[in-house]
């Protein structure tokens, strides 16, 4: 990060203490200061706006749930990148984490590699003051690879929708939605449906 994580804080709200002390460990080895809460309140009376910063967010908080934080934050003017992390995530989830504005969303357990891919990526965007989009054209040169029946998978996604859904709504099998998808994620350069969401969401 050429020296930017000098004054780079992350704050890890996770109720999983063992998780938190992982991530304090994970982020020391790689530069960037961490400060971890265990709920949202101890995270809401600690917050420095002042401070750069980026957060680790997961969803099942106690009392104000992860969603109702991150919407909180954005009521407010609280605009730092926010990576959103859950175990059994569900596309609604992911879908809406990213619709309220979440940088990323991985789901639990995750790879240290994935995620650090994430959080550089939020940093770098963070100093570049500048969004961490593909541009139109290539979104649109990706999208006009994509067949007529991956499209309409691609829209259902974007919804929200689990594959049993659209495979009842498409009336095809839940093995060939999954087949869709994956040649949805190889032809638009997507991780997953949080990268799909940003690009055309």
């Amino acid at each position: 990060m050429d020296g930017q994580t000098e004054t780079l804080s992350i704050y890890v709200v996770d109720p999983d203490e063992v998780a938190c002390e992982r991530y304090r460990v994970l982020f020391a080895a790689q530069g960037f200061g961490c400060v971890s809460f265990q709920n949202a309140e101890d995270f809401l009376t600690q917050y420095e706006p002042q401070q750069s910063a980026l957060m680790v967010l997961d969803l099942s908080l106690p009392e104000m749930s992860g969603a109702e934080l991150q919407s909180y934050m954005a009521e407010n003017g609280m605009r730092l990148p926010v990576i959103v992390t859950a175990s059994q995530a569900s596309v609604p989830d992911a879908v809406a984490a990213m619709r309220a504005g979440a940088f990323d969303f991985i789901e639990k357990p995750m790879a240290e590699e994935r995620l650090m891919g994430a959080v550089n990526a939020a940093a770098e965007m963070l100093f570049k003051k500048q969004p961490a989009t593909v541009s139109k054209k290539i979104v649109a040169d990706r999208l006009a690879k994509l067949t007529d029946r991956e499209r309409e998978v691609l829209q259902h996604l974007l919804q929200g929708k689990l594959n049993k859904e659209i495979a009842s709504e498409l009336d095809v099998s839940q093995r060939t939605v999954e087949g869709h998808r994956s040649r949805i994620r190889e032809k638009m350069n997507a991780r997953g449906v949080a990268d799909l969401i940003r690009m055309v969401g």
